[in-house]
């Protein structure tokens, strides 16, 4: 779970509406509320709550009946944990627009990263528990703060809770765009239930070698899991849509973290996603990796990344055609000794 500021290249500042915004809010309507209406958001709830039954939400496909209060990988049952919910400010532009992204940051994870800079949250499950119902609550209470999106933080092992969820809200009047902030580590049939459902798919490309992804996020086939799932996503969304404003309406926005001593094999997928999915997506290429939780006992990952590093990263993805890129605004924080 690594969040950080992006800087659009090469567009223009966006610019927010007044904060008159609520009355139309509502120009672009997500798929969601078409759903809920023919009562078909309905039955996809029902249909992801059957896989909490010998867990297949995830690929860690754990053989625990979650409907009995049983958790697995990601230390979660029914009860959904939130450990904070709020208009968020640091997100790639488009996501983050003036007014911010209603970002709900869930407890539990389905993967195990060592050097997870929010692991007090992901690791350990810290935060409230909640039912759909204080969910739906939290979503529309950041719709009225005049939030552009509800972005949904790690939200993979909860898309049953979430999906229940999203139809009480919409019957109450949720109207923004739904984001689907994620690892990248999914079950293209859990996604297939989310099509139609989500607007803007904001998922991670941690890594080009599955050893890597056992070794430090143990997350079996890794690299299989992920590629599966940019295409699915691709397929249902399409690439990065904005509005007038250039606020997101719809589309996918891929992450990836660049880390010390190739770790991630940052050229590798950044080639592949340009040879496997389209030049308009948007591409964010991120450099706030620091030691954090267990990394420090790690010598592949105990140290900050460099500039140098970084402007590897830069030079490999500035040669590829994608349309949009969101690349880190200051470099000042990066190590850049002499040496390295």
């Amino acid at each position: 779970m690594h969040r950080g500021m992006a800087v659009l290249v090469a567009t223009p500042r966006l610019r927010g509406p007044s904060l008159e915004v609520l009355a139309t809010m509502t120009s672009h309507v997500p798929g969601y509320v078409r759903l809920c209406e023919t009562g078909e958001l309905a039955r996809r709830a029902e249909a992801a709550w059957e896989l909490l039954r010998g867990c297949t939400v995830c690929p860690q496909n754990c053989p625990r009946d979650r409907t009995r209060g049983l958790t697995g990988a990601c230390h979660s049952g029914t009860e959904i944990i939130v450990g904070s919910w709020n208009a968020h400010f640091r997100e790639e532009p488009p996501i983050t627009g003036t007014r911010g992204a209603g970002t709900v940051f869930f407890g539990g994870c389905q993967a195990r990263c060592s050097y997870c800079q929010n692991f007090w949250l992901s690791q350990l499950g810290h935060g409230i528990r909640i039912g759909p119902e204080r969910l739906a609550d939290m979503m529309l209470s950041l719709q009225r703060r005049g939030c552009h999106n509800i972005d949904l933080v790690t939200p993979t092992h909860f898309v049953p809770q979430i999906l229940k969820a999203l139809v009480i809200a919409a019957e109450k009047g949720l109207r923004i765009p739904l984001v689907y902030n994620c690892a990248g580590y999914e079950h293209v049939h859990t996604l297939r239930l989310l099509d139609g459902v989500v607007d803007i798919y904001l998922p991670d490309a941690k890594y080009a070698s599955n050893k890597e992804a056992l070794r430090t996020s143990k997350m079996h086939h890794y690299v299989e899991f992920n590629r599966a799932t940019l295409i699915e996503m691709y397929r249902q969304v399409g690439g990065l849509v904005l509005d007038d404003d250039g606020i997101a309406v719809r589309g996918l926005i891929v992450r990836h973290l660049v880390m010390p001593n190739s770790h991630a094999g940052t050229r590798e997928v950044l080639r592949w996603m340009a040879e496997n999915l389209g030049s308009d997506i948007g591409v964010s290429v991120m450099d706030q990796y620091f030691p954090a939780y267990k990394a420090h006992n790690d010598p592949e990952l105990s140290r900050r990344l460099t500039w140098h590093e970084y402007r590897e990263a830069l030079d490999a993805v500035e040669d590829l055609p994608f349309e949009h890129l969101f690349l880190q605004e200051d470099l000042s924080e990066l190590d850049q000794t002499a040496d390295i």
